[in-house]
């Protein structure tokens, strides 16, 4: 079979299954593509050559013995906030210098389990805190789209900046990311892929790096709606080691990919249509929309009246769970060590060369909502804010089935365009942050092209544990859709 890298996840797993091709073959033809267009992209930190290689030769060898699992054969990418037993794992930071973990986390554990082959580990924000892959001590990452008729490099967007530009330039099947603002959705909406972030507590947080506890839940980037709902159908389950992980049933997922929506209630809050909103995503916003009611769907005006306060108080919440969790890189345990000539210069030392500036940023600000005399005025003042934006989606989904918004504010910005200014990089987050604060599952799928021919993303939003409604209305929007624009390779 030629073009193997171009196969979708689940075309890939059916020619394995036919045995119209080998796991060994599929895992050469990615690791090749890997190796030519990684120094442009710089997607993956670590390409692990030949551990790809001993997983997807023991694949072959279940397979012959009629053992295969879900995803057996099937090369994956691995966000490096994931820990994964044996190869590094720094959450593309320098405070963790070259650290192993002699464990895997729950997640990888669960793809390892069904079969899943490991490619390498993917670049991304540092402790996932950018929304544009540049914030990584690795460089940033190139979206392998380009604007028409320029050469600029743009951002995938972030954190999961990697993840998605890795399986947008067919450089693996699906990869891992993970979500604590936006960083599935975003970083899918600029490179024309699938990502969704299901509802909290569905995957395991354990042995995923943490930046904020109560927001950060993992989930795939993948080419097609099916290929997300095959990823998330192995990714989640629950996890007795994480206290947050649901003890609930994990449905197969891929059974609502193109299920009809007939009948089905779709709400359109009037808060998302925000001041200086680009033309172009409004129109986009209106596609979707008459898109649903010709698949038969109602489409029901919504409010959710606390939206407007959803980000500043993200900016509080998130940055004071950072602050608390990144307390424990201090040189002393793992990662890298500056030293000094006491314990405090020591530690000193080792967070200022090892945190970047934006991590330096938010551990600031975290510790400044969490002091004495300012916890009230803003920390518990955030928190309260976040309960009621959760009451709002609670009210909401008592009329509707699902929402439809915008993912992103906008297509793809050049690298460096909003670095100097993090309020203008924190508003990319703006359609995204209320689907953690209130733990809902929501999907981003690529609903077409902007005036330089870059995608844009449309996102659906459903009540908590439905993520079957939400590949359902998914799917058929990516039917709708039809779109099959690809980037052009330039590498």
């Amino acid at each position: 079979m030629s073009d193997l890298t171009k196969l979708t996840l689940a075309d890939a797993l059916d020619a394995l299954a036919a045995k119209k091709v080998s796991s060994v073959e599929l895992t050469d033809a990615f690791l090749a593509a890997i190796d030519k267009a990684n120094p442009h992209l710089n997607a993956y930190v670590v390409v692990t050559h030949k551990k790809a290689r001993k997983m997807a030769a023991e694949s072959d060898a279940r397979r012959a013995k009629g053992k295969a699992g879900r995803l057996d054969g099937a090369p994956l990418g691995i966000k490096d906030l994931f820990c994964t037993e044996g190869v590094r794992s720094t959450a593309c930071s320098a405070v963790l210098g070259d650290f192993t973990p002699t464990y895997e986390s729950t997640v990888t554990a669960n793809l390892w389990r069904d079969g899943a082959v490991m490619l390498g580990k993917l670049n991304m924000d540092e402790f996932a805190m950018g929304s544009s892959n540049e914030t990584s001590a690795f460089g940033p990452v190139t979206n392998p789209w380009r604007s028409s008729g320029s050469n600029a490099k743009l951002t995938p967007g972030g954190s999961s900046g990697g993840s998605a530009s890795a399986t947008a330039a067919y450089l693996c099947l699906a990869a891992t990311a993970t979500d604590t603002g936006g960083s599935i959705r975003q970083p899918a909406s600029f490179t024309g892929t699938v990502g969704i972030k299901p509802t909290y507590g569905r995957c395991s947080r354990w042995g995923i790096v943490a930046f904020a506890s109560s927001l950060d839940q993992a989930g795939p980037i993948a080419k097609t709606v099916k290929d997300a709902a095959i990823m998330l159908t192995s990714m989640c389950g629950h996890d007795a080691k994480d206290s947050t992980s649901l003890n609930v049933e994990t449905p197969d997922f891929t059974k609502a990919v193109g299920r009809s929506v007939k009948g089905l209630k779709i709400g359109v809050p009037k808060e998302y249509r925000v001041d200086g909103m680009p033309a172009e995503i409004d129109a986009l916003w209106e596609q979707g929309i008459a898109q649903l009611k010709d698949a038969g769907c109602e489409i029901v005006p919504v409010s959710l009246p606390h939206t407007k306060y959803a980000l500043p108080a993200y900016y509080i919440i998130a940055p004071a769970e950072a602050s608390s969790n990144l307390a424990r890189y201090d040189g002393m345990r793992f990662g890298a060590r500056k030293a000094g000539k006491d314990l405090t210069e020591t530690y000193e030392a080792t967070r200022a060369a090892g945190f970047g500036k934006e991590v330096q940023r938010r551990i600031l600000i975290g510790t400044y909502v969490l002091s004495a005399g300012y916890y009230d005025a803003y920390y518990l003042r955030a928190q309260k804010v976040r309960s009621r934006i959760a009451e709002d989606f609670t009210n909401v989904f008592d009329k509707v089935d699902a929402i439809l918004t915008p993912t992103a504010p906008s297509a793809a910005f050049a690298l460096g365009e909003k670095a100097g200014d993090p309020v203008q990089m924190y508003l990319n987050d703006i359609f995204t942050v209320t689907t953690n604060l209130a733990g809902l599952p929501g999907i981003s799928v690529p609903a077409g092209l902007d005036a330089k021919g870059l995608p844009l993303g449309l996102q659906v939003i459903g009540r908590a544990l439905d993520e079957e409604t939400v590949f359902a209305v998914a799917s058929a929007l990516e039917k709708a859709a039809g779109f099959t624009a690809k980037p052009g390779v330039w590498w």
